[in-house]
């Protein structure tokens, strides 16, 4: 997405504060390739017997002759330098990805193990994840001065690993290649490009055909907590891989000492004996904190090469793009065992017109290490780069900011570097004290934290160099306001307490766990009946602390969850836009519901996904709570929509859209109420959830009635059974203990189809491993269904067992073994046990007409009839008022949900809440999938360009419209088309 700040897209910026032009910074060699290899830039093949093209020494790009002069992808050695707003990426489990490119080094994932990172399409070796480029999605962008009128979204590129068959936006051939890292790709509207291409397209970013449902960044704040942020967004890894990262040093190699047979095993000592003829190898340290933590580069280097090969060859394998005289090597004090860290004060480097062998003291036969070290030409002075931050600037719109050089010496306080920064930046009549310098370490991630104002920044900077040069380089400094510009309020998410306690007790457990210096400034919301509520924190330091304690806090033995949600400016979205808020329930269908919440965290933005499996739809719900107008996907089983629809009961009374409408994604075992919907029997994998979010798009509106089950038995003492449900849900209750209320959306039974229901419920409580593949389940229910033929004791003549009463008329029933009560006409995994026949005596039924219908069946057998379609049930009734009288013990079932009911009377009537449901629009246009990118919609603006062709690009409003035409295509024809 494009991103938002300061008129600026978060890509790769082209100038520095000199304005020079850094350019790609690749290390380019002549090299003759001994097998097919293509082109990174055109992506095709090198042709010829030697010297067919050039490759980066550094992140291997290859390339050919006549591509040279029109490369754009930067070198990765540079490329973390040139993002102005790093983001850091949200790591995967390691494991391996078939046909993947790394995007550091660009070579092929499947031989080795490799992480991604779940919001975009970034991959890594774990050998290169020390040198990924923090360039996530932005996802959160709001900035308070920023009116709605004048936000610009952009693209947000990335380069390579392009779906199959990909085609350019702007010369519509294929861009795509499954031989090499080529092509880009917008990571927000998937608009893909040929890297000579993308560079002509607008930067303004229309977010595709998602952009009526997508969460827009500009309107989404996080706290500037420190806390990781798949930590926030509740990322949770399958724990299926064993592999970690701390198994491998930033080389590659193991850590600690190696022997030959280690490195033979990873194919590293092929040929050894023979190479060490002809080159020398060298463990290389970039500071004194790598020799400590043995972390180290190794390097290759032609014997009796001078040391000035051996200096270049480390700064490549560290990826430090400068200029070598402002580096030396020497040897490291290392006596084989422990190493000896000098200062290096006390450090000789090493003549690099000479040999690098002939200087060292290290014995014959053993590996070399050497120091890679900065040449301080100044020890006194020098300068540091300060960004901007979240300080807005008098930057003329159009010119891209990076950083500021700052000229400090060894006295230069931190609150002098700031206030230079300010008048650098044209801030005037600002109060320096209002502002703190950040120390933004991009290593691995983004780490931030606060420069005390007596702090000496040149202080810091030299010390980093002795540390790490490679940290040094990966670490900012940030202008940043002192009271947060997301604003004061931080909200935690707390689940798992005791239900239906009051404020006050819900108050003092959790003083007793974070103490009172850490106490909150308020309840926002308590939801009691779930045993969940959020607090608000204004102070930034105490709710990291509260976080920190109580998401390892237990209470009554269950683990607290807690979480910190992300605050929503409904200001910010724009007129038209329905944000869907996406709920996973990653327990159904196997591992399906993982796989889908990476997707949807990928097409989407990953604040409006959500998944249950954390604090149930509450979360969710809360976070959306101020948005006037939205819509709702549920991806689950029957049972996942009816606690998503409960939930929204619950606490959609205090939200401004109290009845949003809600689509499903079937991932449980029978979806009927999908299936009524349109949405499918179930969710294979197959499906693309592009298309499943397109069609959340186009699908209509309808009411779905509800009903309100009330069970009230006449036993003095309520079974275990009951009571065990009855605070489960922790319904309301009237003055009689013994009544039990539900709410019905799909089907409500008693007798052989609750039996057979229950039986299933309690093998998959007891064993809930073996129930995760529908056809398994299916296959289950159909061997209980057998057995229940030859024990038939339970639910025989059940018409001499209860008495059913519709809309005040006692029902003369026939011989049967149970009772179904239909809202929906699907039940068991699709089956329509009233029938599509039309009847004299009943009217056509529907989910929204205010009637039931009253279905029997005579057995096992009958079911199994009803479900292959030979039979019909028996109709019985229709009515909007049900009363049923059990005489005996018997098994019930309210959507799936089953348990024995004891003796008492049962009443079905119309509930005051109804649902608003999404259902699939039948009439589907057949989309192809040779094109991921988008289209424009009919009510966008179309841009057409000619610049050589012509080229259609969607913008959202007339503001958008003149940022084209600001951003340098205004010299070419244009006309606009409503």
């Amino acid at each position: 997405m494009a991103t938002l700040d300061n008129d600026m897209p978060n890509t790769w910026n082209d100038q520095n504060d000199d304005d020079e032009d850094p350019g790609h910074g690749h290390f380019f060699a002549k090299k003759t390739f001994h097998k097919p290899t293509y082109c990174h830039h055109c992506t095709e093949m090198l042709w010829g017997w030697i010297g067919q093209g050039y490759v980066c020494e550094v992140c291997n790009f290859v390339v050919h002759d006549r591509c040279l002069k029109t490369v754009v992808s930067p070198c990765s050695s540079i490329a973390t330098n040139l993002i102005k707003n790093p983001v850091p990426h949200c790591w995967s489990e390691p494991g391996h990805f078939k046909r993947k490119f790394c995007n550091v080094c660009r070579k092929r994932l499947e031989d080795s193990i490799a992480v991604q990172c779940e919001i975009c399409s970034y991959y890594a070796h774990l050998d290169c994840q020390d040198f990924v480029v923090s360039d996530c999605k932005e996802c959160a962008t709001y900035v308070p001065h920023k009116d709605l009128v004048n936000v610009v979204y952009y693209h947000h590129w990335r380069e390579g690993n392009l779906v199959p068959n990909s085609k350019c936006f702007l010369c519509k051939k294929t861009c795509w290649s499954s031989e090499c890292l080529g092509g880009m790709r917008c990571e927000w509207c998937g608009v893909t490009a040929h890297p000579q291409c993308y560079k002509s397209l607008p930067m303004e970013c229309s977010f595709g055909t998602l952009s009526d449902i997508v969460l827009p960044s500009s309107a989404v704040t996080i706290p500037r907590i420190n806390v990781p942020i798949d930590i926030i967004l509740g990322i949770q890894k399958k724990q299926t891989r064993t592999v970690s990262a701390d198994d491998f040093s930033s080389s590659g190699d193991s850590k600690g000492e190696e022997d030959e047979d280690s490195r033979k095993k990873r194919g590293e000592g092929k040929d050894t004996k023979d190479k060490d003829k002809d080159e020398d190898i060298f463990r290389v340290y970039d500071g004194n904190g790598s020799m400590k933590k043995r972390s180290y580069r190794i390097i290759n280097v032609p014997k009796y090469a001078p040391a000035q090969v051996a200096l270049e060859a480390a700064m490549k394998t560290f990826h430090i793009s400068d200029d070598p005289k402002n580096y030396y090597i020497t040897e490291t004090h290392d006596n084989g065992m422990v190493p000896i860290l000098d200062t290096t004060a006390g450090e000789t480097p090493l003549d690099v017109t000479c040999p690098v062998r002939s200087q060292l003291k290290a014995a014959d036969g053993k590996r070399p290490s050497i120091f890679l070290r900065y040449n301080e030409h100044n020890q006194n002075s020098g300068t540091i780069k300060v960004y901007p931050g979240s300080v807005k600037t008098n930057t003329p719109p159009g010119h891209r900011v990076t950083y500021k050089n700052i000229p400090v010496n060894t006295n230069t306080s931190t609150i002098e570097v700031i206030e230079t920064a300010l008048k650098k930046y044209g801030v005037k009549d600002t109060d320096p004290s209002k502002f703190s310098l950040i120390e933004v370490l991009l290593d691995k991630g983004v780490t931030e934290k606060e420069v005390p104002r007596d702090e000496t920044p040149w202080a810091i900077v030299q010390k980093q160099r002795q540390e790490s040069l490679r940290q040094n380089r990966m670490t900012r400094f940030y202008l940043q306001r002192t009271e947060d510009p997301h604003g004061p309020s931080i909200n935690l998410f707390i689940g798992n307490l005791p239900e239906g306690l009051s404020q006050r007790q819900y108050e003092k457990i959790l003083v007793d766990m974070v103490g009172e210096a850490n106490k909150w400034d308020a309840f926002d919301v308590i939801y009691y009946e779930y045993g969940s509520l959020v607090l608000t924190y204004s102070d930034l330091e105490k709710a990291t602390k509260s976080f920190n304690i109580l998401k390892g806090a237990e209470f009554d033995k269950k683990q607290l969850l807690v979480m910190i949600l992300p605050n929503v400016q409904p200001h910010m979205i724009q007129e038209g836009v329905q944000p869907l808020l996406v709920m996973v329930n990653v327990k159904s269908g196997g591992c399906q519901g993982l796989d889908l919440i990476t997707a949807f965290r990928r097409l989407l933005n990953p604040h409006q996904v959500f998944n249950l499996d954390l604090g149930g739809p509450l979360p969710g719900l809360y976070v959306f709570r101020n948005i006037p107008c939205y819509k709702i996907l549920t991806c689950g089983g029957d049972g996942t929509v009816g606690w998503a629809l409960s939930c929204l009961d619950n606490v959609g009374q205090d939200a401004v859209c109290q009845s949003p409408p809600l689509a499903i994604v079937p991932l449980g075992t029978g979806n009927d109420l999908a299936r009524v919907l349109r949405w499918g029997p179930g969710f294979t994998g197959n499906e693309d959830p592009l298309n499943t979010l397109r069609d959340v798009i186009d699908a209509e509106e309808i009411k779905l009635d509800r009903w309100t089950v009330i069970f009230h038995t006449t036993e003095k003492d309520e079974s275990n059974r009951k009571e065990y449900i009855a605070n489960l849900i922790d319904t309301p209750q009237n003055k009689e203990e013994n009544t039990d209320i539900r709410i019905m959306n799909n089907y409500f039974g008693v007798g052989i189809d609750a039996d057979l229901c229950l039986d299933f419920h309690n093998a998959r409580e007891e064993n809930p491993g073996k129930f995760t593949s529908r056809i398994h389940n299916k296959g289950i229910y159909f061997k209980m269904g057998i057995r229940k033929m030859v024990n038939r004791k339970s639910c025989k003549d059940l018409q001499k067992q209860i008495r059913v009463e519709v809309d005040g008329k006692i029902l003369d029933l026939p011989q049967l073994e149970g009772i179904i009560i239909l809202n929906i006409l699907s039940w068991a995994s699709g089956a329509n046990p009233w029938g599509t026949e039309k009847g004299e005596d009943f009217d056509k039924p529907t989910h929204y007409d205010g009637m039931l219908e009253v279905v029997g069946v005579n057995g096992v057998v009958h079911m199994g009839q009803i479900q292959s379609g030979l039979r019909n049930g028996l109709r019985i009734a229709q009515g909007g008022h049900i009363r049923i009288t059990l005489l005996n013990d018997l098994p019930v079932q309210v959507d799936g949900e089953p348990w024995i009911q004891p003796p008492g009377t049962v009443v079905v009537l119309r509930s005051a809440l109804k649902a608003t449901m999404l259902k699939k629009s039948k009439n589907k246009v057949k989309r192809r999938n040779t094109e991921p990118s988008s289209a424009a919609r009919s009510r966008e603006w179309t841009v057409m360009i000619e610049v050589g062709c012509v080229k259609n690009c969607s913008v959202r409003s007339a503001h958008a419209r003149d940022a084209v035409v600001r951003h340098g295509v205004h010299s070419y024809p244009v006309m606009w088309l409503p």
